[in-house]
């Protein structure tokens, strides 16, 4: 089962979601609350597999607790999946940059919202496809010579770049597999390597080097 937290200070966007996912056989929701210093304590308390945030809650934001539970500074990160009203790309750059590992629009739809919680549970990302073209302009390197892109401590190999391309292009592993001819655990090989050669922590922080880095364009 993957174990889902709900943080949104608006009760109705709580029960809705908790209908939504509790309807489904793989997915339970553990608990749900309405601000930020709560969203913190009940996630560390019980260690869910994916944390639902709205922005806008009392207390801390949700920006700053996905900092909190999922930032660069944390040693046992956990998985953020950020679902706001607000399409602002300052918000989208700033959960993305605090360890999200998705961004949705609430007016997604059921089905975006639990492939997001799978996807974020198996180490994908998932994005709203409404601001997914704009995401990759903001990562696009114009203007940024490809000399000063922050180079992998050592070369990818050929596979773990045609692994990084179709990560940046924003397939899943089971698409990456398809497309590759690749086993799952394979394409997870891969990306757990250009990881650790250019230092990123989830698969959106591949993409966005291999947009800055201008693997892609």
């Amino acid at each position: 089962m993957i174990r889902v937290l709900i943080a949104d200070d608006q009760e109705m966007v709580r029960m809705g979601f908790r209908m939504i996912l509790d309807a489904q056989d793989d997915i339970e929701v553990v608990a749900d609350v309405a601000d930020g210093v709560s969203a913190v304590s009940k996630a560390r308390e019980l260690r869910p597999d994916v944390c639902l945030l709205d922005i806008r809650m009392p207390g801390l934001d949700g920006l700053e607790v996905t900092r909190q539970l999922a930032g660069p500074d944390v040693t046992d990160p956990l998985k953020v999946v950020v679902v706001t009203t607000f399409d602002l790309d300052e918000y989208v750059h700033t959960a993305l940059r605090n360890g999200a590992s998705g961004f949705l629009l609430k007016d997604a739809g059921p089905a975006l919202l639990i492939e997001a919680v799978r996807a974020a549970d198996r180490g994908d990302a998932l994005v709203s496809p409404q601001i997914t073209v704009r995401l990759l302009k903001h990562f696009d390197g114009i203007g940024v010579p490809k000399s000063q892109a922050v180079p992998p401590s050592e070369p990818l190999t050929a596979r773990e770049m045609d692994v990084v391309k179709a990560a940046a292009r924003g397939l899943t592993n089971t698409e990456i597999g398809a497309e590759l001819f690749l086993s799952l655990s394979t394409v997870k090989t891969h990306l757990a390597s250009v990881q650790g050669k250019i230092g990123a922590r989830n698969r959106v922080e591949i993409a966005a080097w291999a947009w800055r880095s201008r693997v892609v364009s």
